[in-house]
């Protein structure tokens, strides 16, 4: 238990880090919230392809763990994100997450190029399933794999 409380406790550069973030009021739907801004900033569409989106993007430090790694809760929010993005309709509320299985093969550094693609693997009514993979842009290395199903409500037939 001391472990655990050691691991989640601020070290002072970290403290102080924290303290400087400015997270404004957001009002739904206009502009990027905090999470969006801090979690999304820096992520590109490269390509889009029927059932496949290709992204890439450069590890920032504001996604790094004190190891020095692409912290790997970064890593389950680009998979939830980017699969997300596969099967989200504009005007239509968002999809939610109901599984998501991560295999977390080799880890990223700072300012790593990764490629994200996203592939569509099937749609039964309101559940569609993703398959999303993470490798090192020079090396090829797949950084982690995941698969994703979600749930989209469906229209009204009223």
């Amino acid at each position: 238990m001391d472990k655990a409380k050691q691991l989640l406790e601020l070290r002072d550069n970290e403290s102080e880090i924290v303290s400087q973030l400015a997270v404004n009021p957001h009002e739904f739907q206009v502009g990027p919230s905090f999470y969006e801004d801090f979690a999304l900033r820096g992520i590109r569409v490269d390509r889009v392809e029927p059932g496949m989106i290709f992204c890439s993007f450069k590890v920032p430090p504001r996604l790094i763990d004190r190891a020095g790694k692409l912290a790997t809760g970064a890593i389950a929010n680009l998979i939830d994100i980017v699969g997300n993005a596969l099967i989200y309709g504009v005007g239509r509320p968002m999809n939610v997450s109901v599984t998501m299985s991560i295999s977390y093969l080799s880890t990223a550094e700072l300012d790593d190029e990764l490629e994200v693609t996203s592939r569509l693997l099937g749609k039964i009514g309101a559940v569609s399933g993703t398959s999303v993979v993470i490798m090192k842009k020079a090396s090829g290395e797949i950084v982690a794999e995941g698969r994703h199903s979600l749930f989209s409500k469906l229209q009204s037939k009223i």
